[in-house]
């Protein structure tokens, strides 16, 4: 199974009720299943100094500092699960890639940890890392750019 068809398996998740979905091809099994829904439990914000500034709301799809004009012909990358990102292939190793590298489709960019899975994040067009919005170790969302990619 590729990464397009994980990828509309998880779509027609989302898109239905459906709670559960195990494939099996080629010697090989993988089950999605859907985390019960949490409710949310109101919390008090912490205290903030009167000087300080809170800002609340939900993040955009463009990362934070990012603006439309700065990414404006350039092509995301995101991520296709909810998951832990880590630039390189083990701790004190050197990155897949860095910014202004050259890349080929199947390129390895990046590895998404979930539920203690290493999944390797390949390219699927050829291009330049023109940006890499995400730091090393940070939790990344389903559809959340990792990557932006100038063509060649």
């Amino acid at each position: 199974m590729d990464l397009k068809e994980l990828k509309a398996l998880l779509r027609l998740m989302e898109g239905h009720d459906v709670e559960e979905v195990e494939v099996e091809e080629g010697g090989r099994r993988i089950r999605i299943r859907r985390r019960p829904a949490q409710p949310l439990i109101p919390q008090a914000p912490p205290a903030v100094p009167h000087a300080a500034t809170q800002v609340t709301g939900t993040a955009s799809p463009l990362t934070a500092g990012t603006t439309a004009s700065e990414t404006a012909g350039l092509i995301p990358v995101e991520s296709p699960m909810v998951g832990t990102f880590y630039r390189a292939p083990a701790p004190g190793a050197e990155p897949y890639v860095k910014e202004g590298d050259l890349i080929q489709k199947g390129t390895v960019l990046c590895i998404i940890e979930a539920m203690k899975l290493m999944n390797e994040i390949e390219a699927e067009v050829k291009g330049r890392i023109a940006r890499i919005p995400v730091e090393n170790g940070q939790p990344v969302e389903f559809g959340q750019t990792l990557f932006f990619l100038e063509p060649v």
